[in-house]
């Protein structure tokens, strides 16, 4: 650090040149280490918010004056870093302080490593900062930690370092700035491992008449199709089918040569069958029934 830097110590303060700067939290990210957040609340003449816009954090990350706002987080090689820029010579007379907290998710900062916060020239990049203070918990089980305030004097600004911790989170120290926080979001989400889980009573259908529905006519012939089939109606009445008439069965010839049966053509042309042969007249037809001889 050049001689340009101020070391701060807890109460301490500093007289601020620069009239719009940047505080930057830097902490050391590691196993066990919760996230952090950056934020900013602007507050009037007797310590408190003018409105809940005057709350600057993750879901509310500029102010509607886009004087404060909460730029992105980034890694350095001193670790994470999260920042507030603020535009102290514009802002409404109205805003006496900006106070600069910090807020840990899923632990308390006795878990975060090497946490400090370093205020910057906003107008000069890559310049040293103004002033470091390191940021130590009191108790360990701070959960949101009131980092450090810029603040009026005069004609002029300053900033303090503060170090005053809150074991309720960001809820409870922005409550105690006028914040008003709507207790179902501020109320912790119950574990649904832990919830009873409740199994709905199964509820009996309504016994409804089943609907009269007019039987389906059945599909008509397609036109396209080659071959037309009867469709099965599916236990409605079938129109009847007339049936041919019933044929006489041949009676056999009892021993008179039969006409031969003729093969079937197959499609082939068939030679023409030749004539029958004259009846022979001498032919006798042999004695029928018993044959008596006299003696």
């Amino acid at each position: 650090m050049t001689g340009m830097t101020h070391a701060m110590v807890k109460g301490s303060n500093v007289p601020l040149g620069a009239m719009a700067v940047r505080a930057v939290l830097c902490w050391t990210p590691g196993t066990g280490v919760p996230d952090v957040d950056a934020s900013a609340l602007l507050l009037g003449a007797g310590g408190r918010v003018r409105s809940d816009e005057d709350f600057v954090f993750y879901n509310q990350p500029r102010h509607p004056s886009g004087l404060v706002r909460r730029l992105p987080k980034r890694s350095v090689p001193e670790g994470l870093t999260d920042s507030i820029e603020a535009d102290l010579n514009a802002l409404d007379p109205s805003v006496d302080q900006v106070v600069i907290a910090a807020s840990s998710d899923g632990a308390a900062f006795a878990q975060v490593r090497d946490l400090r916060i370093l205020l910057f020239d906003a107008a000069s990049a890559g310049g040293d900062p103004l002033a470091v203070f390191d940021v130590r918990p009191e108790t360990g089980e701070e959960t949101a930690i009131i980092c450090g305030e810029l603040y009026r004097r005069g004609d002029g600004w300053k900033f303090r370092a503060v170090g005053q911790g809150y074991p309720t989170g960001l809820v409870g120290l922005a409550t105690a700035f006028g914040i008003s926080v709507d207790e179902a979001e501020a109320a912790a989400e119950p574990d649904p491992a832990l919830s009873p889980v409740t199994v709905p009573s199964p509820v009996a259908a309504p016994a409804f008449p089943p609907p009269a529905f007019p039987p389906a006519p059945a599909p008509g012939p397609d036109s396209q199709a080659t071959v037309q089939h009867q469709q099965p109606a599916y236990g409605y009445p079938q129109p009847a089918v007339a049936q041919p008439a019933p044929q006489p069965a041949p009676q056999p010839a009892y021993g008179y040569p039969q006409p031969a049966a003729a093969p079937p053509a197959y499609s082939y042309p068939q030679p023409a069958a030749a004539a029958a042969p004259a009846p022979d007249p001498n032919f006798v037809l042999p004695p029928q029934g018993p044959q008596f001889v006299r003696s």
